[in-house]
């Protein structure tokens, strides 16, 4: 098993991070690019430690869209299925941190070219070696890629994968809240987990507490719930009952860019290592549970010490 691929369908961009935080996009005065995009950072974190990950997408045919194929390729993705378009320019997004490492998002993504990419795109035969195929809500709005994802998880299921889900919010792309919840929640029970972070769980639920989110959270295949609270750890909760908390490490914050990005990779590449299935989700033992959050908390924590995304994760040596 430790020899499957995790896939990733979505957007693949470039984040602009700012030269200082703590001010206005108008204080900034330059920006970093650095590769982006919720489904490429989870690959990038899962290849980081040694896994082999694959990225279903779209690029613009422009300097950007190469640059994301060349840093992904340099971090050990598998990137043979991205395609490039003429159609549209690569996603961009510029980065505002606040004084305690938190951002906001400027998007210019009107389209760009992943919201292109169709579903014919999306080949039997890039499954064939696959454990797992996670996916975000960016790219579920109603453009092709959209369609796009339903195919990639009808495969996965096909092919008794499991399918993971964090809807990883960005209201901002959207016409109003209620269209994006109400296509989170279509897509939530397609998935064998799901990972929400605290800012995340009342907008799709309703519920501040997530013990009373949790039976509005497991509906249709959802098997295991992850509740990311920042510096105050991680949850799991299976729909068994098994549940498990791990706190996270005190440290300084620099940039939180990606940070759930790799601790869903993580947790993924952790699933895989000991061997867990599909079938095996939510009779997971308490102690199995603690060591995949215990182990995703550290990959965040040395994460969110560095700038950027893929560039602040740690490989298994960083990790010992």
């Amino acid at each position: 098993m430790e020899n499957k691929a995790l896939i990733a369908i979505g957007e693949a961009l470039i984040d602009f991070i700012p030269d200082k935080r703590g001010c206005r996009f108008s204080e900034v005065n330059a920006f970093a690019p650095k590769l982006g995009g919720a489904p490429a950072n989870v690959c990038g974190a899962f290849a980081r430690l040694g896994g082999r990950a694959r990225i279903l997408t779209q690029l613009g045919d422009d300097p950007f869209g190469h640059k994301i194929i060349e840093e992904l390729d340099g971090y050990g993705v598998d990137t043979s299925c991205i395609k490039l378009t003429d159609k549209a320019n690569t996603a961009l997004a510029f980065v505002s941190l606040e004084a305690d490492g938190n951002r906001t998002f400027s998007f210019y993504r009107k389209p760009s070219a992943d919201m292109l990419y169709t579903p014919e795109s999306v080949r039997s035969e890039y499954f064939e070696d696959a454990y797992a195929l996670h996916f975000c809500s960016v790219s579920l709005g109603d453009f092709p890629m959209k369609e796009a994802h339903r195919a990639a998880i009808k495969e996965m299921q096909r092919r008794g994968g499991i399918v993971s889900f964090d809807p990883n919010l960005r209201p901002q792309l959207w016409e109003n809240n209620d269209a994006m919840i109400k296509t989170v929640l279509e897509f939530l029970p397609e998935a064998d987990i799901v990972k929400l972070s605290d800012e995340e769980i009342e907008l799709i639920t309703g519920e501040k507490d997530v013990e009373k989110a949790l039976p509005k959270l497991f509906t249709g295949r959802v098997k295991m719930v992850i509740y990311t609270c920042g510096k105050y750890g991680a949850h799991a909760y299976t729909r068994s009952g098994i549940s498990a908390h791990s706190a996270a490490r005190k440290v300084e914050v620099v940039d939180t860019t990606g940070a759930g990005d790799g601790f869903i990779g993580s947790f993924l590449w952790k699933l895989q290592k000991l061997g867990i299935a599909p079938g095996d989700i939510e009779n997971m033992k308490e102690s199995e549970l603690e060591d995949c959050l215990a182990f995703s908390n550290e990959f965040c924590t040395r994460s969110v010490q560095r700038a950027g995304a893929i560039d602040s994760y740690p490989d298994m040596n960083d990790m010992m």
